[in-house]
């Protein structure tokens, strides 16, 4: 099993290049079994969450081509239409191939999805969603088998939360759909507004792009086209949090500077100086040692995401006095905390409530990545404490984040995949 050994209190300086966004690229590459012909898809990074979704296409009879980060996708052979439950447990983002499927060919039978456990997470607003539409569910024996009779009907959907994955399915399951669907309290991410203007060059026709109340007119047939990911802008933050904590500086190429937008205060009143430079060009300049966080609460975009939230913890656990989290997406969002805190940090939960004391050093430790974000956060806090951190439970930080420890040396610091 793999693990990572860093050894910290090294300055990081540099420039990096952010990859590509891992929550658009999965959504766009499901999206691709609705399109005839080929679909062309740049700035895909290498992630096992990707690799899942080429062998679900594949599994399904798409032909795909990868090379570097371009990700060519045929889906005319097509001719399953079910995901088998081995590929499904791999990663939670597999829900979405039930509106491409149910879209394509009327039917597909799917198993709960697996990915990092965050706490009940339910496609219940999924299924409610498309039977509006038409769609058929028989739920027996651990599996979803959902069907419909001709095509979905359009027709109007009121979520009662945001929530990105059943925006993203009712989407893929209204742009081949007849009539009109509406979405009120749609997801606004940039990842859902990057799947739209994906699904938009293939032929769809969806307004109201980043906006809470999304239409959809259903057409007859989508056709492949070329298309290129935008940057993560969870990873960007990762990177900025890796240069906050010792005391570096960091410049980021391909960032959208607005995307961020929510989080560059929470960075500025820690004391660094962040500097849009253009052209999708960031600079972070950190202080000696960061400032603390009154208060950061998670939100549905346009707020403080909470795929970020582990990250910036890592960054408060070494700031000047005490910052305060409210998760209020995820019930099961603060795993990282015991594991930061064999590192020598000082937090306390209760609830949704975390309490977080700054400390001026923290010390390298044997410690174990239980989900992505989380796993991001132990490698930050890794990065800032004395001695040497071995970190395990690497195959949910190789989910998220292209060749991190690459990237870290890149910067300077003394990391080793061994």
């Amino acid at each position: 099993m793999s693990q990572l050994l860093i050894e910290g209190r090294r300055c990081l300086n540099g420039e990096l290049f952010v990859q590509g966004a891992k929550n658009s690229v999965l959504p766009i590459l499901a999206s691709t079994v609705l399109c005839k012909g080929e679909c062309i898809i740049h700035n895909c990074p290498e992630l096992s969450d990707v690799e899942v979704t080429i062998s679900i296409l594949e599994y399904l009879g798409c032909r795909v081509k990868r090379e570097g980060n371009t990700i060519t996708v045929n889906s005319d052979g097509i001719d399953k239409d079910d995901v088998p439950d081995f590929l499904m447990r791999e990663m939670r983002s597999s829900i979405i191939f039930l509106g491409a499927l149910i879209s394509r060919i009327g039917k597909v039978r799917l198993s709960l999805p697996g990915g990092c456990e965050l706490g009940p997470r339910p496609i219940d607003l999924h299924i409610d969603a498309l039977k509006q539409m038409g769609l058929k569910v028989d739920e027996s024996h651990g599996f979803m088998d959902c069907e419909t009779v001709g095509r979905l009907i359009g027709t109007n959907i009121v979520l009662s939360f945001p929530s990105v994955g059943a925006t993203e399915n009712i989407i893929l399951a209204a742009v081949l759909a007849n009539g009109t669907t509406t979405i009120t309290n749609a997801a606004r991410e940039p990842e859902i507004c990057d799947l739209a203007e994906f699904l938009n060059s293939c032929g769809a026709r969806i307004s109201g792009i980043g906006e809470s109340t999304i239409i959809i007119e259903g057409v007859d047939n989508l056709f492949g086209t070329e298309h290129t990911v935008i940057p993560d802008r969870i990873a960007a933050v990762s990177y900025m949090c890796v240069a906050a904590v010792t005391s570096g500086e960091i410049i980021l190429r391909n960032t959208i500077y607005d995307h961020i937008g929510a989080i560059i205060p929470i960075f500025e009143e820690a004391g660094c100086m962040v500097t849009n430079l253009g052209e999708g060009i960031l600079k972070l300049e950190a202080p000696e040692r960061p400032y603390a966080n009154k208060l950061i609460r998670t939100m549905p975009y346009p707020g403080f995401p909470t795929d970020a939230q582990a990250p910036v913890m890592a960054m408060t656990t070494v700031a000047f006095g005490t910052s305060m989290f409210v998760e209020n997406i995820f019930e099961s969002r603060y795993k990282h905390v015991g594991e930061l805190m064999r590192l020598g940090a000082d937090i306390k939960v209760e609830s949704k409530v975390a309490i977080v004391e700054g400390v001026k050093c923290l010390s390298g430790a044997s410690v174990t990545a239980t989900d992505l974000r989380g796993g991001a956060a132990l490698v930050i806090a890794a990065l800032a404490a004395e001695g040497i951190t071995e970190i395990k439970g690497l195959k949910y930080i190789d989910r998220g984040y292209e060749n991190i420890e690459n990237n870290l040396c890149n910067l300077g610091a003394k990391v080793k995949r061994i």
